[in-house]
């Protein structure tokens, strides 16, 4: 197959997508790597011409990728994940209102352009976790225990910001990975307790949370994605969902992912909006049953293991 991954400059030189690219690669398959973000490029001309089987983003919040994957899409290409879902799930305030209206377990959300705004909510929902309505990967994010600390939390330049109630926890969150119709839960140290002894590694995925994570690949039309849980008093939380995570602890990752890929590629993608699909796949000891048909190693053993995939600097287009 031939594909095209979309890699932001923030990405260029992470494991994750690189490590992907590099075992598709491996199993025979050709992959332009393009850099939305510091590359000249031919949109109309590579994209009309519609040589690639599927387009692949890892995007940042605003990044230029998205607008490329969803121009593939707009001329009926297959992306990974759907351009849409993306879009719904970058945009944090779009986020909430879309799940609680679909009954997934998500926090009452506020919005506000600055932090010191939400002192006009009620003290009982106090403590409240701040945060950009843009944000990723822990950025940003803080712990508010009352409104008379909110001036001082305020930071320059963020954009519109969300609060939530806060969730008692222990330091640690479960974060659920979906790999087309494939879950991995993992605990991971919570970013509002960066200093907690917490042994982060691969866990049993419980079927309530289990549930919840296949709801959200429903609702919102994604195939890889992930998803962030607190374990509350009253059951499962969902404090927030990412599109293409890093897929950290779960079992040959690269391996899987690239697989996933294939699978949504030769499909013309997966799950769409609205409708719940099939029980999601719990492996209790996942295999590996993608790309070639004889058994094939999911990283080198040599010098050099693990580290960053060496791709092209960027497809001009």
């Amino acid at each position: 197959m031939k594909l095209c991954f979309l890699v932001e400059e923030l990405y260029r030189h992470d494991g994750m997508p690189l490590d992907v690219v590099r075992q598709l690669t491996s199993w025979g398959h050709q992959v332009d790597v393009v850099r939305p973000g510091g590359s000249l490029l031919r949109i109309s001309e590579e994209v009309r011409a519609g040589t690639h089987d599927a387009w692949v983003l890892k995007t940042v919040s605003g990044g230029p990728g998205l607008t490329l994957l969803e121009a593939a899409a707009a001329v009926g290409l297959t992306t990974v994940n759907d351009a849409r879902s993306i879009r719904a799930v970058r945009d944090k305030v779009l986020t909430s209102v879309i799940a609680r209206q679909h009954g997934l377990p998500v926090p009452v959300t506020y919005s506000a352009p600055r932090a010191a705004l939400f002192a006009d909510i009620p003290d009982e929902l106090f403590p409240l976790v701040v945060k950009p309505a843009d944000g990723s990967s822990g950025r940003g994010v803080r712990l508010v225990a009352d409104p008379g600390q909110l001036a001082e939390t305020e930071q320059a330049d963020e954009g519109q910001l969300i609060a939530q109630p806060y969730v008692a926890n222990p330091g640690s969150d479960l974060k659920v990975y979906c790999l087309a119709g494939e879950f991995h839960a993992t605990v991971r140290r919570s970013p509002l307790h960066p200093d907690a002894p917490v042994d982060e590694r691969a866990v049993p995925l419980p079927a309530e949370v289990a549930a919840a994570a296949a709801k959200v690949g429903a609702v919102f039309g994604l195939d890889l994605y992930g998803i962030d849980v607190v374990l509350g008093p009253d059951g499962p939380v969902i404090v927030d969902i990412n599109d293409f995570p890093s897929f950290r602890q779960v079992p040959d990752a690269a391996a899987r992912l690239a697989g996933a890929v294939l699978e949504l590629a030769r499909s013309g993608g997966g799950v769409r909006t609205g409708a719940l699909g099939p029980a999601p796949r719990i492996p209790a000891q996942p295999l590996i049953s993608y790309g070639r048909p004889q058994p094939h190693p999911v990283a080198d053993s040599g010098p050099g293991a693990g580290m960053a995939a060496a791709v092209p600097e960027g497809v001009q287009i």
